[in-house]
């Protein structure tokens, strides 16, 4: 676990405003793991974080031992919810992940914060995939606020994009690829389920 020094000055936040459309169903709510895949998240972030807040829509009417935090900017996307958590406590860091990583895990986050880099704007992962930032694992320092705030005024709306067009993002490679998988459909969600009933098979 980290030292207390070294996390008290992040919070998490677990994105599950989503629509989830392509699932066609919450994707938050999904139990991965014995419970609603957002509170999941959110004891795993527990650990590493100070305090640990769920980003949702108000009408979404989530119950959850987590705080809520509701979006004050609306129609952008995640980078909505990542402003609005700074707008909430602009002097924090905020290790910001999205709720449909079933398969993220405390030595992915570990990996994450031992390699943390606190003057850079934020600390990533670069995608297994795709070879691109994942903004939706990461660590984002205070100095990412008055940033974010400026491109969204451009008309930038992408998080991926902020990574992308800054010389100042920490990217890491990801040492354990699969804890990077995200579930946006049902054939996604497939996938996950034969991925996870292998890993109980073989504990």
């Amino acid at each position: 676990m980290i030292s207390n020094e070294a996390s008290n000055m992040v919070n998490g936040l677990v994105l599950a405003g989503g629509k989830s459309s392509r699932m066609g169903q919450d994707k938050g709510a999904i139990p991965w793991h014995g419970m609603e895949q957002r509170d999941h998240l959110a004891a795993l972030l527990q650990k590493y974080c100070l305090e640990t807040y769920i980003s949702c829509r108000e009408e979404q009417n989530i119950e959850s031992a987590y705080p809520l935090l509701f979006d004050t900017i609306d129609g952008v996307g995640p980078i909505g919810a990542i402003l609005t958590a700074f707008q909430k406590m602009p002097a924090t860091a905020w290790l910001v992940v999205a709720c449909d990583l079933p398969l993220l895990d405390a030595p992915t986050l570990q990996y994450l914060f031992d390699n943390r880099n606190k003057n850079a704007i934020a600390t990533t992962f670069e995608s297994p995939y795709d070879g691109l930032p994942e903004p939706l694992i990461t660590i984002w320092e205070p100095a990412a606020y008055p940033y974010l705030l400026a491109l969204l005024g451009e008309g930038y709306k992408c998080p991926r994009k902020a990574l992308i067009k800054s010389d100042n993002a920490n990217i890491l490679k990801a040492p354990y690829p699969d804890a990077l998988i995200n579930t946006n459909t049902p054939e996604d969600a497939e996938k996950v389920k034969a991925i996870l009933s292998k890993t109980q098979v073989n504990q």
